[in-house]
């Protein structure tokens, strides 16, 4: 063998020898206690639940800077004045309900509980209404509810479904669904629907409540502002027993008589009622994070290493979703990851390559913090963006793996380069040895988890990615995802092997290739 090529290959030999030697003693700064210390404020009642823009995520934030600074960590976001930042600050727009009520004889209904809308009502301004009841609503060549009853830019009041003595005859088939009411009722002239649902009180708080969660999911926040919404044509609502007799000034007996056929017709008394049911776009202040440590010798190269620091709040109830595990854990992981790397460098032995550590916002928004950086405003332009390490949910184990919870989910970590998937192999191997499953890597996975957290921003820009994950629980997206069922052992362990994973990609000779293009 040639001497040079010996001598050259015995330095490259103790280059990685040295380079693992140095990579352990910062491994050793992350420790179960400060991921302990730091996710039991993180995931804390006084935060709220970190909803995306509320004080909760803003204390979230107070308290990543503050670690920040404390690191020595370099700020780089550019803010207005012309100083440098840690906020990358920008507005979302959440569509939604504004003022939504019903005012009966002076007596305001309340939206959501007395009576929700039938799809995305919107009456931008108060409206005062007069109402027609017209029984079931029916309109056929057997029935004619309608008969002798001008509702012409009024408001119809009827009752769900057709009369308890002729729903199993097939003549009235067809004539009885909601659908094809409103049609009528359309053709007719009405202006509004009420629905009057049959159903006891408390089966009628449960009805409104899980309306409430199926519209909510239309009011998502977007980081474009929306279009105004037109006003509804044919407005419709299902509204309780006791608002109805309300709005028809007559008392419940009455209106028992005549769901129980004792009388065919129901004397009603003007009533003076005024709705409206705004719709429109709220402007949320929120803000990305991210603390900048510049290598050395390939300085321009950059690392990233995400999670989202958002979770989804409070609910109607008071109860607070803590979010220990979603994303708590990834939250706190790059705080230990950024300590380590910056003792590494404050004794001299800093990384060759740049890390960026950063922490999204308006991830269970629809990515919108990682969509902002990516499409928007890349502080480090994509071009130098080696890979994303993100980091979403590790401190928990799924029901797969309750008998071995040694293990981590690892995703994507083929679909953009084969040597990636190489180093984090070969990484995990020479380090915490465990399971590495890739199951929701697969292109079939029904979850799609490969499209469902930030990640995914980098990788549709074709930049290599690893999504580190531990599975969903019993308590995602609910209240008991606390500290107190954090499996902090495990979870420091995979902490570790990012860490290792990064320092490989930080400090080898050539950046990965992108060379896959996997489904």
């Amino acid at each position: 063998m040639n001497k040079t090529l010996i001598i050259a290959l015995n330095f490259l030999f103790v280059s990685v020898a040295i380079s693992q030697s140095t990579a352990l003693k910062y491994e050793e700064t992350i420790t179960e206690s400060d991921l302990k210390k730091h996710l039991t404020y993180i995931a804390s009642d006084e935060l709220g639940g970190r909803d995306t823009g509320s004080e909760g995520q803003k204390k979230a934030g107070e308290y990543i800077v503050k670690h920040l600074e404390e690191y020595g960590l370099k700020p780089i976001v550019k803010a207005e004045d012309g100083s440098l930042s840690y906020y990358q600050r920008f507005n979302v727009y959440k569509n939604g309900w504004k003022e939504s009520y019903v005012i009966i004889n002076g007596k305001r209904k309340t939206f959501f509980k007395d009576f929700f809308p039938i799809g995305m009502v919107n009456i931008p301004a108060e409206k005062t209404i007069e109402t027609v009841f017209v029984g079931y609503g029916i309109k056929n060549d057997n029935r004619n509810d309608y008969k002798n009853k001008n509702i012409k830019g009024k408001a119809i009041i009827f009752i769900e479904d057709s009369p308890k003595d002729l729903t199993d005859h097939k003549i009235w088939e067809g004539n009885q669904g909601l659908k094809k009411k409103q049609t009528i009722a359309a053709e007719l002239g009405a202006s509004f629907i009420f629905e009057i649902s049959l159903k006891e009180a408390s089966q009628f708080k449960t009805l409104s409540a899980e309306r409430k969660a199926v519209l909510s999911r239309f009011n998502r926040m977007a980081i474009e502002k929306p279009k105004s919404e037109t006003e509804s044509s044919l407005p419709s609502f299902v509204i309780s027993e006791s608002m109805a007799v309300e709005m028809l000034g007559i008392n419940s007996k009455k209106l028992g008589q005549y769901l129980n056929g004792k009388t065919n017709n129901i004397s009603t008394k003007k009533t003076s009622i005024k709705i409206k049911s705004e719709r429109g776009a709220d402007q949320i202040e929120t803000a990305n994070i991210m603390g900048f440590l510049e290598g050395t010798d390939k300085k321009d190269e950059v690392i990233i290493i995400s999670a989202h620091y958002d979770h989804v709040g409070t609910d109607d109830k008071g109860q607070i979703y803590n979010g220990a595990d979603d994303d708590g854990s990834g939250t706190c992981s790059i705080l230990e990851l950024a300590q380590a790397y910056s003792k590494a460098k404050a004794e001299g032995n800093g990384p060759r390559r740049s890390i960026l550590f950063l922490w999204v916002t308006g991830e269970e928004k629809g990515l919108l913090g990682s969509k902002y950086y990516t499409d928007i405003d890349p502080i480090i332009p994509l071009e130098n963006t080696i890979c994303d390490l993100n980091i979403d949910m590790i401190g928990r184990v799924d029901k797969k793996h309750e008998a071995n919870p040694n293990y981590v989910y690892l995703i994507g970590s083929d679909k953009l380069s084969s040597e990636l998937h190489d180093i984090s192999e070969k990484t995990n191997a020479k380090t915490i040895n465990f399971e590495l499953d890739y199951e929701f890597n697969d292109p079939k996975d029904p979850n799609r988890f490969y499209y469902r957290s930030d990640h995914y921003n980098f990788a549709k820009n074709k930049i290599p990615v690893i999504f580190y994950f531990t599975g969903v629980h019993e308590d995602y997206h609910k209240p008991g995802d606390d500290v107190e069922k954090i499996m902090f052992p495990k979870y420091a362990k995979i902490v570790k092997l990012v860490f290792e994973t990064s320092w490989n990609l930080a400090n080898r000779e050539n950046k990965i290739l992108v060379d896959s293009n996997k489904p």
